[in-house]
This record gives C-alpha cells, structure tokens and sequence, in this order.
C-alpha cells in the first residue's frame, strides 16, 4: 500500500511538472517541432540533466526507493531497430503533440482529443503484437519470451 500512495504522489507531481512546463500544451508543442519556440527543448534538456543525476545516485544507492535492487541494461549499440522506433515514436508525438506521460495529463485536464492519441497508441501496440513474429525475422527483433504482460521475468 504504502509503495501505491508513493507511485500515485510521484503520478501526481510528473503531471503537475507536465502541465505547467508546457508539455500538454499542443501548439507549445507544435512550436517547438517547428523550431519557432525554444523553452520546451530548455525543459527537455533540464529533466534529462535531472534524470541523468537520479539515476546515478541510484547506482550509488544500489536500491530504488522501494527498497528493490537496481538492474540496469547493459549498453546496447544504436541499431536499426531504434531509429525506426524512434521515428515511429517521434513522428506520433509530431502529429499528436503527446509522448505517453503528457497524453495522460490531458485526459486528467480534460482533453478530449488526447482520448483519440491514447486510441491511437493503444492501437499502435496492438498491431504490434498481432505482426511481431512476422517483423522478428526480417528486423532483428528480440524475442518476447522472456516478458509477461510488460514485465521482465528475470
């Protein structure tokens, strides 16, 4: 119980950061894939510097907050498989101007249209999982095996 209340409190700050940076805002958005308006890259590179220092004081830590043990991937070279997936995932968040996080903001402010993203995405990861083993092959894809529901079974 105790780990939900911390999630739903770290739910509730993200979103409140989300919504007051800007970042559900769509022609914010929009301005910043234009290049007209600089202050959401600004914001972009602060989380990252952010996140970049919580990380490595989790390293340090050996724990996260609830008290479970870090694993962290071993580095991976850049392959073809992430610039298609960031391609797909940037030009999603071009056309929408929401990534995942802020999609959700906007349905708690009320937004309806961010519903028809959240479709949207929904129905990129079902299609997805319905063409995996036919796109494994001719893409290099890992196998999915070692995953349930989203969770790694190691």
């Amino acid at each position: 119980m105790r780990n939900t209340i911390l999630f739903v409190v770290y739910g509730i700050v993200l979103g409140f950061i989300l919504s007051r940076s800007g970042f559900t805002d769509f022609s914010a958005v929009q301005s910043m894939f234009l290049f007209q308006e600089w202050y959401l890259y600004a914001v972009f590179a602060a989380a990252v510097v952010l996140n970049t220092i919580g990380l490595q004081a989790l390293k340090r830590h050996g724990k996260t907050m609830t008290g479970e043990a870090i694993k962290l991937p071993a580095h991976r070279p850049v392959t073809r498989n992430n610039i298609i997936g960031g391609i797909l995932f940037g030009s999603g968040w071009a056309m929408t101007g929401m990534c995942p996080g802020p999609m959700i903001v906007n349905i708690g402010e009320g937004k309806l249209y961010a519903i028809a993203a959240l479709a949207g995405a929904v129905f990129g990861v079902w299609l997805l999982g319905l063409f995996y083993d036919r796109l494994s092959g001719p893409f290099g894809l890992p196998s999915l095996d070692n995953y349930e529901a989203g969770a790694s079974k190691t």
